[in-house]
């Protein structure tokens, strides 16, 4: 029965400190003194720092950080720091990049670091005009946008150019004014928001229409990080595996309820790294997803291709918008520790190891889809989690684990069958 004595009006939460909200919340909830004291505990991130990193603050929740080995990237071999809670996904990369070390690794590029703002003008009486009076100022629009971020402009980045595009709505057309700016080793997102701010009433005057939204894209379609690798039919098990990886990819390419699981494996790697650097995973998934559906079909964000030698060959293109400088990234110590780790000291040499990641991810799901199914890998390493929540410790997770690997039933059910009788 509903408790109508609580409230979720507190006047003030937010003002109080992260010790005096978890009280709060703690006699809302109804809260032991076990978990208050759980989540009192916020591990290696200072208190201080987490009430200023996001609003109302009660705690911290801790992800694993897994290192990927065996990642060789440009000729230059990198480990790799992870933030998952999922099993397997680390593994997965280390194995994908193993089977293609001595094929020379991954290789990347990337497409530069310019960034889109959008801004939206609505009731213009003729919108081909307006689209054109606002390319005719372009020289002014430059010099706008520059002396919003002088710092920028100084480290070689800036207003590079204008695209003004007329985009049918169910509410009329709309001029959409696209501004591309090199945000250099920032994801950019503050810069070019507050250029898209400067720039809006200039449009309404220049245009007679009105402004309403003016802010960043994260189609980041002019930011692409791109990886290749060859993997030896060899390397991989024979030409059989090889071709079942490559009518894997197919099936992705054709059927977007297949791809949307396809780019999910992808996605498991990218953000992975993405988190564990400070970077916004939210932005990424956001423009992978869209990226996979500019032609008007979602479909795959890798191509797996079968060289001239009888090899396999992987591929990915992704916008990967992410910076050195700025946010979490900057100010959490985790998140600078990992970057230490990478060796990255610009924003894109972390995109072009990000995107190779990706591919490993993908090589080593469609390995196991095309070969022994996925469940046998995963179940592996999630075998363990199961046994860890019927109560194992110790040397009883891996007992309990191999026990349900071994009859092919992963359940919590089982776990505790199994740990009730090795406690005798």
């Amino acid at each position: 029965m509903t408790d109508r004595t609580k409230t979720s009006r507190i006047p003030g939460f937010h003002k109080k400190s992260p010790k005096e909200r978890l009280d709060l919340v703690a006699d809302f909830a109804g809260l032991d003194g076990e978990t208050v004291g759980h989540l009192s505990d916020m591990g290696n991130l200072d208190p201080h720092l987490a009430d200023h990193l996001i609003e109302n603050v009660i705690a911290t929740m801790n992800v694993p950080v897994g290192i990927a080995t065996n990642m060789r990237i440009d000729g230059e071999d990198v480990l790799i720091p992870m933030a998952t809670e999922e099993s397997s996904v680390v593994a997965a990369v280390c194995n994908a990049a193993r089977q293609c070390y001595d094929s020379g690794g991954f290789t990347t590029s990337m497409s530069g670091s310019l960034m889109i703002a959008q801004i939206q003008l609505v009731g213009a009486s003729a919108p081909h005009e307006a689209r054109i009076r606002i390319l005719e100022r372009r020289d002014e629009i430059k010099e706008i946008c520059d002396a919003c971020d002088p710092v920028l402009v100084k480290l070689g980045g800036g207003f590079r150019d204008l695209e003004v595009r007329i985009v049918d709505s169910l509410g009329g057309p709309m001029v959409v004014t696209h501004l591309i700016v090199d945000t250099r080793d920032a994801m950019g997102a503050n810069a070019v928001n507050t250029m898209a701010e400067k720039l809006a009433p200039h449009v309404q005057e220049w245009t007679g229409g009105r402004v309403y939204l003016r802010i960043l894209s994260n189609l980041a379609d002019r930011r692409l990080a791109r990886a290749r690798a060859t993997w030896t039919a060899e390397a991989i098990g024979g030409a059989e595996v090889r071709d079942g990886i490559v009518s894997a990819y197919h099936f992705a390419h054709a059927d977007p309820y297949r791809a949307a699981t396809h780019n999910k494996g992808i996605m498991n790697g990218i953000s992975a790294v993405v988190l564990a650097t400070g970077n916004d995973t939210r932005a990424i998934e956001a423009g992978a997803h869209a990226y996979a559906a500019r032609d008007g079909h979602y479909g795959s964000l890798t191509r797996w291709e079968v060289t001239r030698e009888g090899h396999l060959a992987g591929t990915i293109e992704v916008p990967m918008a992410v910076g050195l400088v700025g946010g979490a990234t900057k100010l959490h110590p985790t998140a600078r520790a990992n970057l230490r780790i990478l060796g990255a000291t610009s924003a894109d040499r972390l995109a072009r190891i990000i995107a190779a990641v990706g591919l490993a991810q993908n090589f080593s799901a469609l390995k196991a889809l095309a070969t022994t199914g996925i469940q046998k890998g995963h179940m592996a390493l999630h075998a363990q989690n199961i046994a860890m929540m019927a109560g194992a410790v110790g040397e009883e997770i891996d007992r309990v684990a191999a026990i349900m690997v071994e009859r092919g039933t992963v359940r919590v059910d089982v776990a505790e069958a199994e740990l009730r009788r090795l406690r005798g």
